[in-house]
């Protein structure tokens, strides 16, 4: 599956082109919002249509655009690179509901969709787990891999349950203990190790083999157990336990691969995932 920047977001606007940039350090996209308002609006200058509205959110709405906003670097038709304000995914959603316009009611349509779905998943949380079946059978998962994916979503949300009650409560924190039982078995942290599958928004689980899948659940799964019957308080004494269920792992890695006569950690991502991008560097300014 190739993938030219976020080619979902050119999907959502009719295949128009959007200038769209990955920040991996923020790990999140970012939109070019000139671009977007010149797809939406009846102008000839989305500069100066931008401009306005920006004018209009601030004095109208009391609306703090440096919250959602910022400038990049992005690169222009003329092939060099200008100072453009652009905004993550949530910021592009915001702003579209701002404009006044006739192009932007399909997609405001589809928002206040699918706000309705989610409110109808809360009175019935299986709408949501047959939602998420859906989608991996649209990206062309088999129905054995569903249902193991499934069943490791229920042992990862067992996990973070303990880790609540051991008094780790943050989402911060859950991500530390993680990358302390994976640096443990892969020698890289969940980030490192998206990176090295050459990912991005991507789920790290849905790309693994399923002896990657089957190690990290040793990981999570002994340190579960570890946590019930140590009781650790508290995130540095929960570290420990995850280094040890990350140990165990890392054993059986070692008895699979002395037994394989091969290294089991792949770059392959399940979907083929490549990215074409620009080789420049990310470039924030300062307006």
């Amino acid at each position: 599956m190739n993938q030219d920047k976020m080619h979902i977001i050119n999907k959502l606007f009719n295949n128009e082109t959007i200038r769209t940039v990955w920040d991996s350090e923020k790990e999140k996209y970012f939109v070019s919002i000139v671009d977007i308002v010149g797809v939406l609006v009846d102008s000839k200058e989305p500069r100066k249509y931008w401009s306005w509205l920006k004018n209009k959110l601030k004095k109208d709405e009391d609306f703090e655009l440096s919250s959602i906003t910022r400038q990049l670097k992005l690169k222009s038709s003329d092939g060099k690179y200008y100072s453009t304000d652009v905004c993550n995914i949530e910021g592009m959603f915001r702003i579209i509901e701002s404009i006044p316009s006739k192009n932007a009611e399909p997609i405001k349509r589809w928002l206040a969709k699918l706000g309705s779905e989610r409110i109808d998943e809360v009175f019935d949380p299986s709408l949501a787990v047959q939602r998420a079946i859906d989608t991996y059978r649209a990206k062309g998962y088999d129905e054995d891999w569903i249902i193991k994916r499934i069943k490791g979503i229920q042992d990862r949300k067992k996990l973070t349950e303990v880790w609540k009650d051991n008094g780790v409560d943050s989402n911060l924190e859950y991500a530390i203990l993680t990358n302390d039982i994976y640096r443990e078995w892969s020698g890289m942290t969940a980030k490192e190790y998206k990176e090295f599958k050459g990912l991005r928004k991507e789920s790290l689980r849905d790309n693994m083999s399923d002896i990657e899948v089957l190690l990290a659940d040793i990981g999570e799964i002994t340190t579960r157990e570890l946590a019930k019957k140590h009781k650790p308080y508290r995130l540095s004494e929960n570290r420990k336990i995850a280094k040890a269920g990350g140990e165990v792992a890392s054993n059986t890695r070692k008895d699979i691969e002395e037994k394989l006569g091969e290294n089991v950690i792949s770059k392959d991502n399940k979907l083929n995932y490549q990215y074409i991008d620009d080789n420049k560097k990310l470039e924030n300014t300062v307006s």
